[in-house]
């Protein structure tokens, strides 16, 4: 199976095209957005449409400049994949995720009893899967990025060791994109703007 991950576009239709273009190029299963798809919730229309128009299969998650009711706005009317507490299985791979922030003043800003109660919801449904995959805006406490950057979430780490996921991609921090690092026998991706192949 292959991916193609990706965050942080803050609304640039131009890149989401693209993505859209590297996606069929590359010929990925599935398209992941790890959040902030938007600007301070400024400019939804024709955002996915890129990816529409080519029938790509695409998850996501809200991030910090976006509500979890936008995602929804946006997985509704486009058809596509909400992982923000729910899941979603190909094959023997099992995706889950989290959206928000941690930045306080943005549009979705979450707290870590949050992440945990929505992380555990989703990773309750594919826990049996052989290959699992956790999405979340912000990066976890305690690892690389958080020293390149500010504070991760614990409650993302605390996941990362109780769930024992595969990979885990994130965004958020721009600056570390495609920084990569393994923590707790996960392989931890900031995907970031120009995104990533991933195979599984």
């Amino acid at each position: 199976m292959k991916i193609l991950a990706a965050s942080d576009i803050h609304g640039d239709k131009r890149h989401a095209e693209k993505l859209a273009e590297q996606a069929v190029k590359e010929k990925v299963d599935l398209v992941v957005l790890c959040g902030d798809l938007l600007f301070n919730e400024i400019e939804t229309d024709g955002l996915m449409a890129p990816f529409k128009k080519r029938n790509l299969p695409v998850a996501l998650i809200p991030g910090n400049h976006e509500t979890s009711a936008t995602t929804n706005f946006l997985a509704e009317f486009y058809k596509l994949y909400n992982l923000h507490g729910y899941y979603l299985k190909l094959g023997d791979v099992g995706i889950f995720g989290c959206g928000g922030g941690n930045v306080a003043g943005h549009a979705y800003q979450i707290n870590e009893e949050d992440i945990t109660k929505i992380l555990k919801k989703g990773h309750d449904k594919i826990k049996d899967m052989k290959t699992q995959i956790m999405v979340t805006h912000i990066h976890p406490s305690g690892g690389l990025i958080e020293k390149m950057s500010f504070k991760g979430s614990p409650a993302i780490a605390k996941a990362l060791e109780d769930f024992k996921p595969n990979i885990h991609l994130c965004g958020h921090i721009h600056e570390c994109e495609g920084m990569e690092e393994i923590i707790k026998k996960t392989r931890v991706m900031n995907v970031g703007k120009k995104g990533k192949i991933i195979e599984v």
